[in-house]
């Protein structure tokens, strides 16, 4: 039977055009969508073709092959997923089961314009599937092949060596599985005025010292890498599927994995992971296995919210969670979900006279205070987006924090899409001044709030619990001020002379959205205008933490058979933006599975070599 590839043009629809569509006819805005998808979607299929991607399949196609086994079933096609499945592929046959969709011809993923509006989608097929944690505060997960890189801000950059170093990686492994992501998708931004200007405000601050264009990680004011190349185009983590070996690599989309499968068998020594339980797009159910050939073995690697999750779906996890839930024990680790944490982000926005370049991250400052400093600007207005419509970290939807959380209805809602139209595009021009939080050493749980795989579960970080985090967040909105009074950024605003910080905080209160009540002394306490105005720029890590759930080579403690290979697994988010080391991780495991099962010590280039002479080409193409 042939296989079938998928590259759909699917419209999506964001929260406001859902809200209105009282004021817009259904009819010809969705054959407005459809129309606009057709014509403009070339570029998503054709880079989908140049690449030579392995086929991607239906889940429901499963059924042709069935009987079929595997050397590995990786759960979760992500930023992690993609670049281990590639690389194991290139010796063993690997299953690879991604619950979302093809991010290939849909241009709200693939293009630097449409940014804010897949992050504002809330319909099903959506490649963010939106969350609110305990906190209120309004995050995603990735509900796509490719995960968290199609939905980010595109920044890459390195971990420091520090953090290589206290995960006990091979550091000349590391060095050689960076440049094979970078070299297929990472690309240098063309710096935007706005980024320009938040370097030279940076440096005359004091966060020095200026280290250019680099994707280490290096103390004062750089430039990182970006996976958006010079037209705007995202490069993610599914085309890294292009080096894997096609005739071993089975690619499944809409494909969630329920359960994992076990033998529990007597007189073995530990429960072992022998295949998994998913459903497909119609929610027919599936089993698939591995092989019986020693070294095969299961990998979760679908993020720091999906991991966990099917841990605890799976019987993996405190005892009382799973009894609360009916789940048979398989096993009790009393440390699965715990120790949950996301980089806390406040921002200042600043309105700018003229109207502003749309940027994203491409400029950093790192402190020695344990802040980043970053920024982003304007708003994408392309032929296919809806106009007006910014996302959640915007001046312009940021107005509905004024509503108080229980009564933001869909009627508030649409009471406010109406009402935004009537204002002139100009109040919305300007930009953010971005600070986080690294390593927060406040932290929180996950747990299940039913047995359903769609549903998210309740997830708690507890952001700024810790004083010390606090404190921090304190210092970073310090140094924006710093920045703010500088020559680079007055000459932008306005009124030539710059914003009195008050009038900032105050606007900012308001660019903030979160279901977090606001106080009347967020202008006059930083630590309040902190608490009230946290919100997430997706880093969040941990569930699945090394020396608790896993060990050091990431096979789940008292398993055999099963792995986790993600962010779940970090104790702390490394780097300024985690992407560059997760995608770097998938490789460098891959490689590190390799050399175990070939029973090899071998040396990094070894192991390449052992890859073939193909595979050498492909890293120098």
């Amino acid at each position: 039977m042939k296989e079938e590839r998928i590259d759909e043009c699917t419209p999506v629809m964001p929260v406001p055009l859902r809200a209105a569509m009282d004021l817009i006819s259904r009819v010809v805005v969705f054959k407005a969508l459809v129309f606009l998808c057709f014509i403009r979607s070339s570029q998503g299929r054709d880079h989908f073709t140049k690449l030579n991607l392995p086929p991607f399949l239906k889940a429901s196609k499963f059924s042709t092959f069935q009987h079929e086994v595997y050397d590995y079933i990786i759960v979760g096609g992500g930023t992690a997923g993609c670049p281990l499945a590639a690389t194991l592929s290139q010796k063993y046959k690997v299953l690879l089961l991604e619950r979302g969709g093809s991010p290939y011809g849909n241009r709200n993923i693939t293009l630097l314009e449409n940014f804010h509006i897949s992050l504002a989608d809330v319909s099903p097929q959506s490649p963010a599937q939106g969350f609110i944690s305990t906190d209120g505060v309004i995050n995603a997960r990735a509900n796509v092949l490719g995960g968290g890189t199609c939905i980010n801000a595109g920044f890459y950059s390195r971990a420091k060596p520090s953090f290589v170093q206290q995960e006990g990686w091979d550091a000349e492994l590391v060095k050689q599985s960076y440049p094979w992501v970078e070299e297929r998708i990472v690309h240098w931004p063309k710096l935007a005025p706005w980024q320009a200007a938040l370097r030279d405000g940076l440096l005359e601050a004091g966060v020095s010292p200026y280290n250019g264009y680099t994707y280490d990680h290096l103390y004062g004011t750089k430039i990182g890498g970006t996976i958006f190349d010079e037209t705007g185009y995202r490069h993610t983590a599914a085309d890294l599927l292009a080096a894997g070996n096609h005739k071993n690599l089975r690619v499944l989309l809409y494909a969630s994995v329920t359960k994992i499968v076990f033998n529990m068998k007597q007189g073995h020594k530990e429960p072992r992971a022998i295949g998994v339980q998913f459903k497909d797009e119609n929610g027919r159910h599936y089993q698939a296995f591995l092989g019986e050939k020693r070294g095969s073995e299961v990998i979760v690697s679908a993020g720091a919210i999906g991991s966990p999750q099917l841990l605890l779906l799976s019987g993996i996890g405190p005892r009382n969670e799973l009894k609360k839930h009916n789940i048979s024990l398989v096993l009790c680790n009393e440390h699965v979900g715990k120790g949950m944490a996301d980089n806390p982000l406040n921002s200042i926005f600043v309105p700018m006279k003229n109207q502003t370049k749309q940027s994203l991250i491409q400029t950093v400052g790192i402190t020695d205070a344990g802040v980043f400093i970053e920024a982003s600007s304007g708003f994408s207005q392309s032929d296919d987006s809806i106009h007006w419509h910014h996302g959640i970290m915007s001046a312009e939807i940021g107005q509905l924090s004024t509503i108080p959380p229980k009564q933001r209805s869909l009627d508030a809602i649409k009471k406010y899409v109406q009402n935004k139209y009537n204002l002139p595009k100009e109040v919305f021009d300007g930009g953010f001044i971005l600070e986080k939080i690294d390593g927060p050493l406040s932290t929180g749980s996950l747990v299940l709030v039913d047995t359903d795989i769609d549903s998210t579960p309740s997830v708690t970080f507890n952001y700024f619990q810790h004083p010390q985090d606090l404190n921090r967040c304190v210092y970073g909105i310090k140094t924006i001020e710093k920045i703010l009074k500088t020559n680079h950024f007055t000459n932008l605003t306005a009124n030539g002379v710059g914003y009195q910080m008050e009038k900032l905080l105050n606007m900012s209160v308001s660019a903030n959205i979160n279901l977090i009540p606001k106080h009347t002394n967020d202008t006059t306490s930083l630590q309040q205008f902190c608490r009230d105005t946290v919100t997430t720029i997706w880093h969040y890590h941990g569930g699945c933490h090394v020396g608790k759930v896993v060990d050091q080579h990431y096979r789940v403690i008292g398993i055999s058979g099963l792995r986790v290979i993600d962010g779940s697994t970090f104790s702390r988010s490394p780097g300024t933006n985690p992407q560059a080391t997760v995608l770097m991780m998938g490789r460098y495991m891959g490689l590190k599975m390799l050399r175990e099962r070939l029973g090899r010590a071998a040396g990094p280039f070894d192991i390449l070599t052992e890859l073939g002479i193909s595979e050498l080409r492909k890293i120098k193409s």
